[in-house]
């Protein structure tokens, strides 16, 4: 009965350290572990009633490249031969950095 007493959002936010809010399907943002245990009904993490996940130690610029690869890999999950995404290397080690910490 715990799903009836959670409200289940079809989307959810990421927000950045630095205020950027990003809405994204949440079974595309459920692709990273951390994600999805922070916002299964049956944790008692406040981002499971709220929808809303704030990540203080990630950037906006680190956090819309990490959703872009969300819905990247959700668009292609069944797709054979799929480019690779386009990365600034400037920005490789945040993002090597904020997958780890996703559990992506």
């Amino acid at each position: 009965m715990a799903s009836s007493e959670t409200p289940q959002h079809e989307y959810v936010t990421l927000v950045s350290g630095d205020g950027f809010e990003f809405i994204i399907p949440r079974d595309t943002a459920c692709i990273s572990g951390t994600i999805r245990r922070m916002l299964d009904p049956s944790s008692r993490f406040s981002e499971a009633l709220t929808g809303r996940c704030v990540f203080e130690n990630l950037s906006g610029v680190v956090l819309e490249k990490v959703c872009e690869y969300f819905i990247y890999n959700q668009k292609n999950k069944n797709q054979t031969n799929v480019p690779d995404m386009d990365i600034p290397p400037e920005l490789c080690l945040e993002l090597l950095m904020a997958a780890d910490y996703l559990d992506t």
